[in-house]
């Protein structure tokens, strides 16, 4: 099976459920990601990372209730270590780095803070809570860290119940492209 077809798998098969307290399933949310980041004219790369910046969610065989139970899956490690075997730094740094960009931005921009979710700010108490000063210009000096922080303001959008996107298949040739060539 290739890598697209096993991302596509994954999605049928769990992509269905819950998106984490949000009005939206799993899929939706990966699909209005990736809209949004077209929409925004980002490279393929990030348009690919956007579609899956969340697939360790769905890979991790945890419940959809794990933040309520006060654990943090830490999926944005998972899902980057699982990217890795096919996908280069320009997807999967931003997947790695885009719940550091939530903590970023609750210290650089108050009213980010301020319109967070009921879940994610469930779930950024259990991340560590936004970043000090310190932390905040380590994040800074990441090559990756703007596309991080757009990554985030998409994950962060992408929640509308009932949103028009396209299918999951419409993402096949970019995820294509974007896999690693060696």
């Amino acid at each position: 099976m290739s890598v697209i077809q096993e991302i596509f798998l994954i999605f049928a098969e769990r992509g269905e459920s819950a998106y984490f307290g949000e009005p939206v399933s799993q899929l939706e949310h990966a699909l209005q990601s990736a809209a949004m980041a077209r929409q925004a004219g980002a490279p393929n790369s990030l348009c690919v990372a956007a579609l899956l910046h969340d697939v360790g969610h769905l890979i991790h065989g945890e419940s959809e209730t794990i933040a309520d139970e006060g654990i943090d899956a830490r999926h944005e490690t998972a899902g980057e270590a699982w990217l890795a075997t096919w996908f280069g730094p320009s997807v999967t740094e931003p997947v790695r780095l885009h719940v550091d960009a939530k903590r970023y931005l609750c210290r650089v921009d108050s009213d980010y803070l301020a319109h967070l979710s009921p879940a994610s700010l469930q779930s950024l108490e259990l991340q560590g809570g936004p970043f000090d000063s310190e932390e905040a210009q380590r994040f800074e000096s990441n090559p990756f860290f703007a596309d991080a922080v757009s990554l985030r303001r998409w994950d962060d959008a992408a929640k509308i119940p009932g949103m028009e996107t396209p299918p999951i298949e419409h993402y096949r040739g970019a995820i294509a492209a974007a896999l690693k060539t060696n």
